[in-house]
């Protein structure tokens, strides 16, 4: 499982298509123990999470990320200052506003608060990258109408379409700006066949460089996490 979240997080972020080089400010919808946020501090970026559970969030500050995690809903909306995000991501989270766990749960309009809001706080242009397993196509249909009717443009990017097992759904969503075209999806026509997860190796590698950290795993990191822990207390 930790293997599949890194996968999708590492390929929403090159559906982000991002500037090379240049640390950007990304919030992760629905970030539980952070592994997907360990995939954009991999490649240089600061981010924020945004989770419901108390829990997953508890894990992820034990995990020692390197994002500042928040306690929040996101059905109720995303309060962040208008043009905050470089980039937003979500892994299989977006799904779950579709159901109404509470009596007074309408998942029309929690979808609307949450993409409105989420449009307010990115910059125009910015990407919007969300991971998603939709139940049926009455729920896709009902979160693209609500990113849609929030202003968003964008659509849907399907990867390996014709494989039941490797088949990633993605709603790839637009700010505005300059116009820009829909990401082809992995295993379709069109599609770069030498696209692939490890493309993001040297990237990362580079950008470690350039933040001046030693690379994940390494003496000099783990050296770095053992004293961060002595001075925790732990």
């Amino acid at each position: 499982m930790i293997s599949i979240q890194q996968q999708l997080s590492e390929r929403a972020i090159e559906l982000l298509a991002l500037p090379e080089d240049t640390p950007c400010f990304i919030l992760d919808v629905g970030c539980g123990s952070g592994l997907s946020g360990e995939a954009l501090t991999d490649q240089g970026h600061v981010w924020i999470g945004v989770d419901i559970s108390s829990s997953m969030l508890d894990v992820a500050l034990e995990r020692e990320v390197e994002g500042d995690v928040i306690l929040g809903d996101m059905g109720e909306g995303m309060a962040f200052r208008p043009g905050t995000f470089d980039g937003v991501i979500s892994i299989s989270a977006l799904q779950w506003l579709c159901n109404a766990d509470k009596t007074y749960h309408n998942p029309p309009k929690r979808l609307y608060k949450f993409f409105s809001t989420l449009y307010s706080s990115m910059r125009r242009g910015a990407r919007a990258v969300m991971q998603l397993y939709p139940e049926n196509s009455d729920q896709l249909e009902l979160i693209t109408r609500q990113s849609m009717k929030a202003g968003f443009t964008g659509g849907l990017v399907v990867d390996f379409p014709n494989s039941t097992k490797a088949k990633k759904m993605f709603l790839c969503l637009f700010t505005g700006g300059a116009p820009q075209q829909l990401p082809c999806g992995l295993g379709t026509p069109g599609a770069n066949p030498q696209q692939t997860q490890a493309a993001f190796t040297s990237k990362r590698e580079r950008m470690q460089r350039i933040r001046g950290k030693p690379p994940k795993k390494s003496r000099e990191w783990i050296l770095e996490k053992k004293e961060r822990r002595r001075r925790q207390g732990k």
